[in-house]
């Protein structure tokens, strides 16, 4: 009878700690499945604003807050641009004092707390930048989606997806560099964004079934008149871009696809995650099972990187060895296994989508050189 009740004992505690490793795991694959859109990501140090004056605004000096460029900078009440580190100002050995460009919104207070975000745009394209545009909904498997439209006089569009922690607000970072160009461009919401069909299960896939929304955006574009499609995504909007690319039934009428932080390997992203949100290292292996289970990431091929697999076609990648988000290390290794067809620009001092934000300038410029052939 000891025997018995010892062996039932020691079977409740083992099924009990399966159980709680399994919970574990959900909890801590949450931290890349469920990430809310429109915020800085948990790997986003915060800040804290010590003092403000005119064009000046004064900040906990951390590595985050001595980054080169121009950020947005997010707190619970408000949205504020900031510029370059001022490195002449007066300022304590623990703060930093960078140029305050603008306050969108709201009025940043000593003692408030607040992180850098990729977004230095809050709005749509009329009231962010005075740009016309049609507000119109694609047609997406899961319903419609909504979608701006920036008219131009070419016939090769523009179709611009965001990623992680991101909404389209952040396409708007380099929409006049599109337009001076004079490409159409089309800007979607996808699955699981505030305003767009919410995902069947509720998780961020990591563009492993969103990129079937921006197959959708391809298809209204060419039946809307698009030769050509150059396809442009940060993040796992990266990785939609070459998914789409790869599998669409419209794939000949894909030109060039530009890559912003490209989510190559979904399991690194997910460890990033997890253990920014403090995630025990020895839960990082279960959150990646839970992730799989969950979702199906492995899709249709093994564990690893996205390959550029049967898409010859010119391809920018923008990435930098500061992302901690998406290892710069896969972009390197995609560019040196397609050196016809893949460019990578090195982008130092950025984080995760932010390869734009380090300098505004060369981004455009190279982005301008990579189009033109495609015009």
């Amino acid at each position: 009878m000891r025997t018995a009740r010892a062996t039932a004992a020691a079977v409740t505690a083992v099924i009990g700690a399966g159980a709680a490793a399994v919970a574990a795991g959900r909890f801590a694959s949450d931290a890349a499945l469920r990430i809310p859109s429109g915020r800085p990501l948990p790997t986003e140090p915060g800040l804290t604003v010590h003092a403000t004056a005119a064009g000046q605004v004064t900040l906990t000096r951390d590595l985050a807050a001595l980054r080169p460029g121009r950020y947005g900078l997010v707190g619970e009440r408000f949205h504020a641009v900031v510029g370059p580190v001022l490195a002449a100002a007066s300022h304590s050995a623990d703060t930093v004092v960078r140029r305050l460009e603008r306050v969108t919104y709201g009025t940043p207070e000593p003692g408030d707390r607040a992180r850098f975000t990729p977004n230095v745009h809050v709005g749509d394209p009329a009231t962010a930048l005075g740009v016309d545009h049609t507000v119109l909904d694609v047609p997406g498997e899961l319903g419609p989606l909504p979608a701006w439209f920036v008219p131009g006089a070419r016939d090769t569009w523009v179709i611009a997806v965001h990623g992680l922690g991101a909404t389209r607000e952040h396409v708007l970072n380099v929409l006049d560099a599109l337009r001076r160009n004079q490409f159409p461009v089309l800007v979607p919401a996808y699955r699981g964004d505030p305003e767009a069909p919410r995902s069947p299960d509720g998780l961020n896939h990591l563009g492993e079934t969103e990129w079937r929304d921006l197959d959708a955006a391809l298809r209204h574009a060419v039946d809307s008149g698009a030769r050509k499609v150059v396809l442009y995504g940060w993040s796992t909007g990266a990785t939609m871009a070459l998914r789409t690319a790869a599998r669409s039934e419209l794939r000949e009428h894909v030109a060039g696809l530009l890559l912003d932080s490209p989510v190559l390997d979904w399991e690194s992203t997910l460890r990033a995650l997890a253990g920014a949100r403090r995630t025990p290292g020895l839960l990082l292996p279960l959150a990646v099972r839970a992730a799989q289970g969950r979702t199906g990431l492995y899709g249709d091929h093994r564990p690893g990187a996205v390959r550029l697999d049967g898409v010859a076609i010119p391809t920018q990648i923008f990435h930098g060895p500061d992302d901690t988000v998406a290892p710069w290390r896969f972009s390197r290794r995609l560019a040196a296994a397609h050196p016809n067809t893949v460019t990578l620009q090195t982008v130092r001092g950025a984080p995760h989508a932010a390869m734009w934000n380090a300098d505004p300038a060369t981004y455009e410029e190279s982005l301008r050189r990579f189009l033109v052939p495609l015009m």
